[in-house]
């Protein structure tokens, strides 16, 4: 299997069942340590900067990924802090590509 980060992600046109916990449980291994799968529908991750440019830096270069990817994370940008949460919309819950853009983020 290739690294996830070296995936493109592939966008979810709706109608595909969300991953199990199962699938879940083996991505989730492939990303950094500090992604956690909550309640089953979305991943989420935390970052820690010394100050608010360097938080803000950061999510323009994650922002920049998903442009790029065409797969959109909610981010919550404080002084020193920086929170990521992906999903797939379309069906709300988690795909495969979302742990693509994780993978992506963890490389920043």
């Amino acid at each position: 299997m290739a690294d996830l980060s070296s995936r493109t992600c592939v966008p979810c046109e709706g109608g595909v069942p969300p991953l199990s916990e199962g699938e879940c449980a083996t991505l989730i291994p492939q990303v950094h340590e500090e992604w956690n799968v909550v309640d089953g529908h979305h991943l989420e991750r935390v970052w820690s900067f010394p100050d608010f440019v360097s938080a803000l830096e950061f999510t323009n270069s994650a922002a920049a990924i998903c442009e790029e990817q065409g797969h959109h994370a909610d981010f919550e940008l404080g002084w020193g802090r920086v929170m990521a949460k992906i999903w797939t919309h379309k069906i709300d819950g988690l795909t495969e590509s979302d742990f693509v853009l994780a993978a992506k983020f963890d490389e920043i």
